[in-house]
């Protein structure tokens, strides 16, 4: 059997090696253009708000690491060290590593004191119970706690669970018995509108669609499989789709775009789609990696001043009014949302 912390290492090297799909559908959106945009680059406000948080930018470090010794806490820390140079919110990855053996705690620790004013969201898996949710938070002295679901990791991860049963009623106990908002995370495989209601009726206030075009954790637990699954590989809902999806249920959630995100233009567009943030994370570790804390806070910085210039070109002075921009949706986007009976054409008649 091979030991939590070492299978957390396994995945990292493999998520570098494997890199990012790209395949999350933004080449499909196309913003209109606006000539004559009534503002300056000076009047832009990036604050944002994601349920009762406010965030100081729509950009977050999405879950990644944890548990996995020496090397994800050094890790952790220059992630956290980065979120609290840049202003931006972070989540560690599960927690569970650390309720199961103490000598992990420090892994998730360093987090709050590398950023300990900022927004940071504790990380389990579905099939944690309430008290085991309750230390999480305790742990880092989490704003949230974001539970997340993967289904198809876990079915192809060799050592992965198989039972599946009682996620819905353990969600909601969670969410009745924390005082912090949960939000619910697919790690790569995208959300349908089906599943945000169900959600929604749980109490969930927050979800981040972790749509299919970033890492694929299929890919990823594959390599350490003797008998491959590839048809999960291409499995799940790209991230376009998914944003879509979420803004059509019939649920009072926020949503968080994840999955393949790397520029302030796939940030800007996910936003103009229904979301309220994007959370970035095998992106930024790889910068990170390849660049150093310096390089990937110069690449924070540089997304945020990305967005301001788009928003000054699309006259959005706030993040919530890029809600109101005209965009055009194309390719394999369009035909999931007909073939779903979206009616994108109200986001490309906006005026």
């Amino acid at each position: 059997m091979v030991s939590r912390a070492a299978r957390k290492l396994d995945h990292i090297n493999h998520a570098l090696l494997t890199g990012q799909e790209r395949t999350h559908g933004f080449q499909d959106v196309k913003f209109i253009h606006n000539s004559i945009p009534e503002t300056n680059v000076d009047s832009i406000s990036l604050t944002s708000q994601i349920g009762e948080l406010t965030l100081s930018s729509p950009i977050f470090i999405n879950a990644m690491t944890g548990g996995g010794g020496i090397q994800t806490e050094k890790i952790n820390r220059e992630l956290a060290e980065v979120a609290q140079e840049t202003g931006v919110g972070m989540a560690v990855g599960s927690q569970m590593a650390a309720l199961k053996e103490s000598e992990q705690l420090s892994s998730y620790q360093v987090v709050r004191k590398a950023h300990p004013n900022g927004i940071i969201f504790a990380n389990l898996g579905s099939e944690a119970t309430v008290d085991q949710a309750k230390k999480a938070v305790d742990m880092i002295e989490a704003n949230a706690l974001q539970i997340h679901v993967n289904v198809i990791q876990e079915l192809v991860m060799p050592e992965g669970d198989r039972d599946f049963t009682g996620t819905c009623n353990r969600i909601e106990a969670i969410v009745k018995e924390l005082e912090v908002p949960v939000v619910v995370k697919e790690v790569g495989y995208g959300m349908s509108a089906r599943t945000v209601e169900i959600l929604g009726s749980l109490g969930v206030s927050i979800v981040d669609i972790g749509g299919f075009g970033g890492t694929n954790f299929s890919k990823i637990e594959n390599e350490r499989r003797h008998r491959r699954l590839d048809f999960f590989d291409d499995w799940g809902i790209t991230t376009t789709c998914s944003i879509l999806e979420a803004s059509e249920a019939n649920a009072d959630v926020d949503i968080i775009a994840s999955g393949g995100m790397q520029s302030a233009l796939d940030l800007a567009k996910a936003i103009a789609m229904g979301a309220s943030a994007g959370g970035f994370a095998g992106y930024f570790l790889k910068q990170m990696i390849d660049h150093g804390q310096e390089g990937l806070i110069e690449e924070i910085k540089a997304i945020q001043t990305d967005l301001r210039y788009i928003m000054t070109a699309l006259q959005s002075n706030t993040v919530l009014a890029l809600r109101e921009v005209p965009l055009v949706i194309s390719g394999e986007t369009y035909h999931w949302a007909s073939q779903r009976g979206f009616d994108v054409s109200k986001l490309s008649q906006r005026f």
